[in-house]
């Protein structure tokens, strides 16, 4: 996974995890990143998430997720909370951020869009999980790298 990162073209903060596998060249075209970033950032398979405070598309502040390559079926899986949704214009899972504030549990409202985005877009794209992750606050177990 990533650090946290910023994205101060759209202002939006961002942690990304990979697949280990390289992923078709990018098109480009992305808003505000110039090409030879999206080439780079997308050079191997991604789930993304993170925070954004709303333009264009949105014009309110939402958590969002999504896959790059996008891949069959993502678009279509059932995440939660109940109001999250993907959006067509953006390609992406929105968790509006005043659906989060109104939860009974904002902390678990948003860990569960953080968390089945995620599975989504692995399942869809059969990521190794097994080898990917460890179970939620334990550390992973340091893997051979031979």
């Amino acid at each position: 996974a990533s650090p946290v990162h910023f994205f101060w073209g759209s202002f939006d903060l961002a942690v990304t995890r990979f697949s280990g596998r390289r992923a078709p060249r990018h098109p480009g075209g992305v808003p505000n990143l110039p090409d030879a970033v999206a080439l780079e950032a997308y050079s191997h398979e991604v789930s993304s998430a993170g925070f954004w405070p709303g333009s264009g598309a949105i014009d309110y502040p939402a958590f969002y997720s999504y896959a790059y390559p996008e891949p069959p079926g993502f678009r279509t899986a059932r995440v939660q909370p109940k109001a999250a949704f993907f959006s067509e214009a953006l390609g992406e899972f929105i968790l509006p951020y005043d659906a989060v504030r109104a939860a009974d549990d904002p902390d678990k409202a948003l860990l569960e869009f953080l968390q089945t985005t995620y599975e989504a877009a692995a399942n869809c794209a059969k990521w190794d999980r097994d080898a990917l992750e460890c179970a939620l606050g334990q550390p992973g177990v340091v893997r051979s790298v031979s």
